[in-house]
């Protein structure tokens, strides 16, 4: 009766063991690829050909090494000697190159292929790309620099406004108050980008780049004003570029609160804003410690400072001079709007 039963199942399975473990090879969403124990490629599923561009009559029958990159040409050797040593490999990372010269990111499973004797003829190899995993992983963390950076620099903006506060009130009362002031200055400068940039905006809107300046430094001024001055022609700036302008704003008030003029009880900033096809922002910095140029490695405001510069195509200078920074930044004229 068993028997019978399974001469029924093997009759209704419409392929043979082979061919359908070759059927599942073959419709699978990883790249499935064997190899000899030299590292010539013997087998090359579709996701193969999808992954590396490289048809399966043009892969098989050339080395494995059509798909590494020069430099990880001793990783697959290393492959090879664990395979022979009958070793798998599971889950491994690293870098493969495409038929157009791209490199794509995988995880490699490889595993050691015997024949009926048990010696070990090739190897199979599980390729999964992880490209989109890697991009996502990297965009995590620079978003958690960045969240970093923004609560050191927040930490730097709140010890800078008590400082002004003591020095410009005479009781505990005055203190509170001067703080709650600037604290509700430094929201009306995140409400004034957030208004021009959210989901109330409206496409074409516009801000003033004096509205933005003044919002944004009305936080650090002394009681007269004259902490930081503003002069020159004010601009119309579109929702797109408001938000990078006031990042880089941000930092340069930031710097300087840290290590500039503004760290200082006399020190101050002089702004002067061109229009001249574009904005040309000329800042100099008064009364504070001496600054050198810095070395080393690059900070992560200054990456976030580039990335600024580089959706608004702008350029800034700096000259380290002895009696204060001063800064040049240059914002086509382009870039200004939307």
């Amino acid at each position: 009766m068993s028997h019978a039963r399974n001469d029924a199942h093997s009759a209704a399975l419409p392929l043979s063991a082979d061919a359908w473990l070759a059927a599942i090879v073959e419709s699978s969403e990883d790249a499935i690829i064997s190899k000899s124990v030299n590292g010539i490629i013997t087998s090359w599923n579709k996701s193969a050909e999808r992954l590396f561009g490289f048809s399966a009559a043009e892969a098989i029958g050339q080395p494995i090494t059509i798909i590494v990159p020069p430099n990880l040409l001793d990783e697959e050797a290393t492959i090879i000697a664990s395979i022979r040593a009958g070793r798998r490999i599971e889950h491994y990372e690293t870098v493969r190159c495409r038929k157009d010269g791209t490199l794509v990111d995988i995880s490699l499973t490889v595993s050691p292929v015997t024949d009926k004797d048990g010696e070990i003829v090739g190897a199979s190899k599980i390729v999964r790309d992880i490209s989109e995993r890697k991009r996502l992983i990297e965009r995590q963390d620079l978003l958690l620099q960045e969240m970093s950076h923004r609560v050191k620099n927040l930490f730097a903006v709140m010890n800078s406004l008590v400082s002004v506060s003591e020095r410009t009130t005479t009781s505990a009362r005055g203190l509170a108050d001067d703080l709650r002031a600037r604290i509700r200055a430094l929201s009306a400068a995140h409400n004034l980008v957030l208004g021009h940039t959210g989901g109330n905006s409206q496409s074409g809107d516009s801000a003033s780049l004096f509205a933005l300046i003044q919002a944004i430094f009305a936080a650090h001024q002394d009681q007269k004003g004259e902490r930081i001055a503003v002069q020159g022609n004010d601009i119309a700036v579109g929702a797109v570029a408001l938000t990078s302008i006031a990042l880089l704003l941000h930092e340069l008030v930031t710097n300087s609160i840290k290590y500039g003029a503004l760290s200082a009880s006399g020190g101050h900033i002089d702004v002067e804003v061109r229009d001249q096809d574009g904005v040309e922002l000329h800042w100099a910095e008064v009364g504070g410690p001496s600054i050198d140029a810095p070395s080393g490695a690059v900070g992560f405001g200054s990456r976030l400072e580039q990335l600024a510069l580089d959706a608004l195509k702008g350029s800034i200078t700096r000259n380290w001079r002895s009696d204060g920074l001063r800064i040049s930044l240059r914002i086509p004229l382009q870039s200004l709007g939307g």
